[in-house]
């Protein structure tokens, strides 16, 4: 066999496998299209278009924590705890959408809280994780789980402006135009109603009127236990005044409801402080008039003076921190009397 006829061999052979192997070859698939997420600013920072949908989302929350601590009679003599902590995180979803109506709104907000096992006299979030709220809103009506406007209270932390329960499973329409607002709630109640007779359906009618006229902030707000058939009445005013925002605020109550449970009637003012752009102080005092109550369970006799001081600082973005110094001095009109000191340290990481 010669040279050329050992290569041309050669040449055929290496042909045949190349084609063999060409036939076998893997040809990659196109990649498929991703629809990267998008943002949606039609309805301000933080929303972004479910994929697929023209739903907006917003996710923002915050994680807490808290050291209470106290000292006074009801610490020494009533049993409660000197001091505690408290860890809370805190989650909220919120959805929007336009529609013929205008933009339909879904909240949910779930809260998860954790303290070791307290002292008798304190039952609140031990270890629990709540649906803490949940409603749909759409052409100002809303239903569902929320605050209603007595938690629109003052910012500082010594004040007694409502009775301590303010969300409720709820139907309001709520009447905004710029800077004014009017609405009216029904509101099941829950077992937080003060009914003295029977046991009824523990209902309550909530309105509420408010705004701001340029410096100037109001809201006049009322509501009545329908079973208890009592209920009260809260004004409360702020202005702009100096480095800071200064605020008053009165209730009238018939007797004890789901709305108001502290006394018959109180005053109650506050001063926020701007100090810094980071830093705010708030001092506050409160009057409660009449805070107990006779056989037939009416208003009679005396009274408790509340005061405090809150200082909030921004450490940095999404960081803050709040301590708050309270005093308070309860009076039942027979001579009987107790003081106390309490207050918290928080430390606060939003997003």
């Amino acid at each position: 066999m010669t040279i050329k006829s050992l290569l041309l061999g050669s040449a055929a052979a290496l042909a045949v496998v190349s084609g063999a192997q060409a036939a076998d070859a893997i040809v990659a698939a196109e990649p498929e299209a991703v629809e990267y997420v998008r943002v949606c600013d039609a309805y301000g920072t933080g929303y972004f278009y479910i994929p697929g949908t023209e739903t907006c989302l917003k996710i923002e929350g915050y994680v807490r924590f808290d050291v209470n601590f106290g000292f006074g009679d009801a610490y020494e003599n009533g049993g409660a705890e000197d001091w505690n902590v408290r860890t809370r995180g805190q989650v909220q979803f919120t959805a929007k959408s336009d529609t013929e109506y205008g933009p339909l709104t879904g909240v949910i907000v779930y809260q998860a809280n954790y303290r070791p096992a307290g002292d008798a006299l304190d039952q609140s979030s031990q270890d629990s994780t709540v649906l803490d709220t949940a409603y749909i809103d759409i052409a100002g009506l809303r239903v569902g789980k929320f605050v209603n406007w007595w938690d629109d209270d003052f910012s500082g932390e010594f004040d007694t402006l409502n009775s301590g329960t303010t969300s409720f499973n709820t139907i309001r329409y709520q009447y905004e135009s710029g800077d004014f607002y009017a609405g009216i709630a029904v509101e099941e109640l829950g077992g937080q109603g003060f009914d003295w007779e029977t046991n009824g359906n523990d209902v309550g009618i909530d309105v509420g009127v408010g705004g701001t006229a340029g410096a100037f902030t109001y809201q006049v707000i009322g509501g009545y236990d329908i079973d208890a058939e009592e209920g009260a009445v809260r004004v409360k005013l702020g202005a702009d005044i100096g480095p800071g925002t200064f605020g008053i605020a009165g209730i009238y109550s018939s007797g004890q409801s789901a709305y108001y449970t502290a006394g018959e009637w109180s005053i109650a003012a506050q001063y926020a402080v701007k100090a810094t752009d980071k830093f705010t102080i708030t001092p506050g005092v409160q009057y409660i008039g009449n805070t107990e109550l006779d056989v037939d369970g009416n208003y009679d006799d005396g009274h408790t003076w509340l005061a405090g001081v809150t200082l909030d600082y921004q450490i940095a973005e999404n960081l803050s921190t709040k301590l708050a110094i309270n005093y308070g001095n309860a009076d039942d009109g027979a001579g009987n009397s107790t003081d106390g000191v309490n207050g918290f340290f928080r430390l606060q990481r939003a997003f």
